[in-house]
């Protein structure tokens, strides 16, 4: 039965499942993956809709959350991390 599930979004000539491009999604959006593996990657994103919508979509938010700023912390929260720092510092002498 699994097999037959696994079938479904496994297409014709292609070595990789849906399932493998969502585990892989950042080695390749990062250009880490080895171009074998990226080879079997585009190839099942000529092949497959969904995935290819998936990962423009994690490429957005990619894109999107590179150009944030974080917020600095608040005083309490600042002195809290200040205070935790020094506190590991001295543990750890």
């Amino acid at each position: 039965m699994f097999d037959d599930i696994v079938q479904r979004f496994r297409h014709r000539n292609d070595t990789l499942v849906c399932r493998d491009v969502v585990e892989l999604v950042t080695d390749y959006l990062e250009g880490s993956m080895p171009d074998a593996d990226r080879r079997a990657f585009e190839q099942h994103l000529s092949l497959c809709e969904d995935c290819t919508a998936y990962v423009e979509q994690c490429r957005r938010a990619v894109d999107t959350l590179g150009h944030v700023q974080p917020e600095p912390p608040d005083a309490v929260t600042r002195a809290a991390l200040i205070e935790a720092f020094k506190d590991s510092r001295t543990s750890n002498d």
